[in-house]
Order: C-alpha cells, then sequence, then structure tokens
C-alpha cells in the first residue's frame, strides 16, 4: 500500500542518515556514495562588504554520482548516445 511504502523509504532513509551522522560511507549500487567530510576553519568574506569573516569548522555531505547514474544522465541529454530499447 501506499502508506506501507512511505514507511519503508522513511526507514531506509532514517538509516542512511544515521550511517552518514556515524561519519560511516553509504554506498547505493548503480546510483552513488554518500559519504561526510570536515572542513577546517577558514577566513571568509562577506562579497557585499569585503569584511573578512571566519568560518567555523564543520561536516558537510558529500555525494559521488557512480558511473552507471553518470552514463544515464548523459544519454538522456540526446548527445547521440540514446539507448536502444
Amino acid at each position: 500500500s501506499r502508506n506501507e511504502s512511505a514507511d519503508l523509504v522513511e526507514t531506509v532513509l532514517k538509516e542512511i542518515e544515521d550511517a552518514l551522522v556515524k561519519g560511516e560511507t553509504v554506498k547505493i549500487s548503480s546510483f552513488g556514495s554518500f559519504g561526510v567530510r570536515s572542513k577546517g576553519e577558514r577566513i571568509g568574506r562577506n562579497p557585499k562588504t569585503g569584511e573578512e569573516v571566519p568560518i567555523e569548522p564543520r561536516r558537510v555531505l558529500i555525494f559521488r554520482a557512480a558511473h552507471v547514474m553518470k552514463e544515464q544522465i548523459n544519454d538522456g541529454m540526446g548527445n547521440g548516445k540514446a539507448k536502444k530499447a
């Protein structure tokens, strides 16, 4: 049913979220991988005023698409590599 499907998707997304919070990498076959990268403190600049502002260290989410996904996206752009049915 629709409700069961929604619950299943929410459960899977929660598992992915929990793994990322722990710093683990999550790989989904033929889709890509999610990971977390730590960025150190650095000095940024306010583009409006030009004032230097410290940027706090933080963790950021990264995504790397699988080659299969990249190929499907590029084939869908009409670049002459359309898949045959």
